[in-house]
C-alpha cells in the first residue's frame, strides 16, 4: 500500500517536473533573448504596404530573429500579420519575440532626425529626403514640378528651395512626400513671422526675394560680420537698377561650386543664374542660407556700398566701396594677391 502511494507520489512529481520544464521552455522561447546577427544593423524598416509573409523573410535574412518557428508561433497568436505597422524599428541586441513581437504590433517605431544644412541643388534636396525617408525619390521629383502644388504655399518650381530652412526636423520613416514637404514648409512659414515680413518690406523684398539674397550673401562669405554690410551691397544694387555681378550665381549656373576664381568665359556664361548677364535677382536662391543670414540681409544696414571684394590679405573679410576707383584698387590688390599664391 505504502509502495503504491510512493510509486504515485514519484509519478506525481515527474509530470510537475516535466509540465515546470516545458513551462520553463516556453517562457525562455518567449522571454528569452532570440535575436540574431543583425548584420543588416539594429534598424528594421517595414515599407508600407508590406505584408507578415515580407517582413518574415526581412527577419530572417537581415539576420533580427535567430529562431523564426518560435517567433512566428508567438506572433501568429498575438495576432501580428493582423496588426503590422509600416516604419522604422530598432531591434536591439537581446531582445526577446515578446519584446520583439510587442514592438512591432503596437507601431512605436524610432523617428528619424533630419538635419538640413546647406543645400545647394533641388536635387540635393530630394536625394536627402529620399535617403532618409520612404519617400520615393520619383515621387518628390514630381511633387517639386507641380506649379499648382507648390502655388499653394506661394512659391513656384524654381523658388520652392526658399522654404526649406536649414534645421532639425523629426519625422516617422514612413512620411510620404507631400507630408514631408508640407512639415519642412510649415517651419518656414513659421520662421517668416511678421517681424521678419516687416524688415523685408523695409527693404523692398518679399520673404523669397530677401531669401534669395540671403542665398548669394551665403555663398560669398563665411564671415558674420561681413554679412549685412554684403547684403547692403546687393540691397543697394537691387535699387539703383544695377546688375549684381555676384560671382556666386555664376558657379550656381554653371553647375561648378569647386571654382575658386570666376573669369574670362564663366561671366558670360547663358543661364538666367547668372546675374552678370541677366538684370535683377536669378530665379531662385542658389542655396539654402541659414536663418543667421536671412536676418542678416533683414538687418543690413544703410550703407552707399555698391561695391567689394575679398581683401588682399585673403583671411575671407571683405572689402566695402562706394565707388568703382575705391573698388578698383581693392580688387587690384586681390588680384595680385591671388596671382602671387598661384591661384586661378
Amino acid at each position: 500500500m505504502a509502495t503504491a502511494k510512493k510509486k504515485k507520489s514519484r509519478t506525481g512529481l515527474y509530470i510537475l517536473i516535466v509540465i515546470a520544464c516545458v513551462l520553463l521552455f516556453a517562457a525562455v522561447k518567449v522571454f528569452g533573448p532570440n535575436t540574431g546577427t543583425l548584420r543588416q544593423g539594429e534598424f528594421l524598416y517595414i515599407h508600407t504596404g508590406s505584408n507578415y509573409a515580407k517582413l518574415k523573410t526581412q527577419l530572417q535574412d537581415g539576420g533580427y530573429v535567430s529562431d523564426m518557428s518560435s517567433f512566428n508561433l508567438l506572433a501568429e497568436r498575438a495576432q501580428l500579420p493582423a496588426h503590422l505597422h509600416p516604419g522604422k524599428y530598432r531591434i536591439r541586441n537581446g531582445m526577446s519575440n515578446f519584446e520583439i513581437v510587442r514592438l512591432l504590433r503596437s507601431g512605436r517605431q524610432t523617428p528619424v532626425k533630419l538635419v538640413i544644412n546647406k543645400l545647394r541643388t533641388k536635387k540635393d534636396f530630394i536625394n536627402l529626403l529620399s535617403t532618409n525617408l520612404e519617400a520615393d525619390s520619383n515621387a518628390l521629383h514630381e511633387l517639386f514640378r507641380d506649379e499648382h502644388y507648390l502655388s499653394q504655399f506661394g512659391v513656384d518650381t524654381n523658388t520652392m528651395m526658399c522654404t526649406v530652412i536649414p534645421d532639425t526636423y523629426e519625422f516617422f520613416w514612413n512620411t510620404n512626400a507631400d507630408k514631408a514637404y508640407r512639415k519642412i514648409e510649415k517651419n518656414y512659414a513659421h520662421f517668416w513671422d511678421a517681424t521678419r515680413k516687416e524688415q523685408a518690406h523695409i527693404h523692398g523684398c518679399t520673404a523669397v526675394q530677401a531669401t534669395i539674397i540671403a542665398s548669394i550673401v551665403d555663398e560669398e562669405t563665411n564671415i558674420s560680420e561681413d554679412k549685412p554690410k554684403i547684403a547692403s551691397v546687393y540691397i543697394n544694387r537691387l535699387q539703383k537698377g544695377m546688375r549684381l555681378q555676384a560671382d556666386p550665381t555664376v558657379k550656381f549656373a554653371i553647375g561648378d561650386f569647386s571654382i575658386r576664381r570666376v573669369t574670362g568665359e564663366m561671366l558670360r556664361y547663358n543661364s538666367p543664374y547668372n546675374t552678370y548677364q541677366n538684370d535683377g535677382l536669378p530665379p531662385g536662391p542658389i542655396c539654402t542660407p541659414s536663418p543667421g543670414t536671412i536676418d542678416a540681409v533683414l538687418q543690413a544696414p544703410k550703407t552707399s556700398y555698391i561695391y567689394f571684394c575679398a581683401t588682399a590679405d585673403l583671411s575671407g573679410h571683405s572689402a566695402f566701396a562706394s565707388s568703382y576707383d575705391e573698388h578698383e584698387k581693392n580688387a587690384t590688390a586681390y588680384r595680385k594677391a591671388l596671382n602671387a599664391r598661384g591661384i586661378h
